[in-house]
């Protein structure tokens, strides 16, 4: 298997989190915030792959770019970025040694916690 980055992917999470569409959670809730089979199979069946595909950052390129198993590391809700999503994706892409996708995702992790902190201070 060959994954690598998704840079439309990248670019539109960059996107979102630019405006501050993004959601500050805790780091262990993306079991509860990341989308269900269903909510996946409703983002296809209403908008295709092409939408679908940019809410993962890596792609698989051993396997067809119309099915599911093609698109791997989930980072937001098909809506807003979630931080504990990009956590999740930059700790396995980490471990998995694909370093494109660990370094794009720092870099979303960082603007994410830039904006954080801009918004706090601004309180």
């Amino acid at each position: 298997m060959t994954v690598k980055l998704n840079d439309r992917a990248f670019e539109h999470a960059k996107q979102l989190v630019g405006e501050e569409r993004f959601v500050y959670d805790e780091r262990d809730a993306w079991s509860e915030h990341r989308p269900s089979a269903a909510d996946e199979n409703r983002i296809i069946e209403k908008h295709g792959f092409d939408e679908y595909a940019l809410w993962y950052l890596g792609v698989d390129d051993e396997a067809a770019d119309d099915t599911k198993g093609h698109y791997k590391f989930p980072y937001g809700d098909f809506r807003d970025v979630h931080r504990c999503g990009l956590l999740a994706a930059e700790s396995r892409a980490g471990q998995r040694k694909y370093f494109d996708i660990e370094l794009a995702v720092a870099h979303l992790h960082g603007m994410l916690e830039a904006m954080h902190s801009t918004a706090r201070a601004a309180r």
